[in-house]
């Protein structure tokens, strides 16, 4: 027991003293920041369920089936790494580890919750878009007011349990030099030669945004099921 209050101590020195808890909020800032940027697939779920019958939208879903392919068949290790060392080189762009983490990580993530969006705009009834345009209101219109709400109400659970896999997948953005939670917590773990504790804590946050995520998923269920008795 004696033992493993000295780790404690030490967890505690470092955290506190020498400036740890910096290293630990800023690896949460950039974690939260990546994660957010991942949710940028309903825009390619809206373009893949436009109506086929003109050029542009045919010729913008095939780039956008092309695009969900291709991130969903490779590893997000192996996008993180090619985009850093190799594209963004290539064409010139210096960004930090941390920027190039959100737009990886939302490419990737654009790609699963894309077709999340898509089998949720689906599964909408098509009365409901053609009532909206029989009084008046264009596609785009439409599809923002009346029926992506009803395809939200149908997924959320699924797009919550993608943001948790967000949350938890940032770890790997180290390999690309961004400071996330792994690296301050190992930054911690490395000056105080005692990683145990370190490793420990950042489990309990892991679990605690897991568990707050969860919790604000069931709100708002709640608040749309409340919406739904009201109207």
């Amino acid at each position: 027991m004696g033992n493993f209050e000295q780790k404690v101590n030490k967890f505690l020195e470092i955290f506190l003293e020498e400036g740890g808890y910096v290293k630990v909020l800023e690896g949460l800032q950039n974690t939260l920041l990546i994660a957010v940027a991942g949710l940028i697939g309903t825009v390619i779920a809206t373009v893949r369920v436009l109506p086929k019958y003109k050029v542009l939208p045919r010729v913008l879903n095939g780039i956008c089936s092309f695009y969900v392919a291709l991130f969903r068949g490779t590893p997000i290790v192996v996008q993180l790494l090619v985009f850093y060392y190799v594209l963004l080189p290539i064409i010139g762009w210096k960004i930090t580890g941390v920027q190039v983490s959100m737009l990886v990580f939302g490419l990737n993530s654009g790609a699963y919750i894309s077709e999340i969006m898509r089998s949720g705009i689906q599964s909408v009834d098509t009365g409901q878009m053609e009532a909206g345009r029989a009084v008046g209101l264009s596609f785009g219109v439409s599809m923002m007011k009346i029926v992506i709400p009803q395809a939200v109400k149908n997924i959320l659970p699924t797009l919550g349990n993608e943001f948790i896999s967000l949350i938890k997948e940032t770890s790997v953005v180290s390999f690309v030099g961004a400071a996330d939670l792994y690296v301050a917590f190992n930054y911690i773990g490395s000056n105080s030669y005692e990683f145990m504790v370190p490793y420990l804590v950042m489990a309990l946050i892991y679990i605690v945004l897991v568990l707050f995520i969860s919790l604000l998923v069931k709100l708002m269920e709640r608040s749309l099921k409340k919406s739904d008795r009201r109207n």
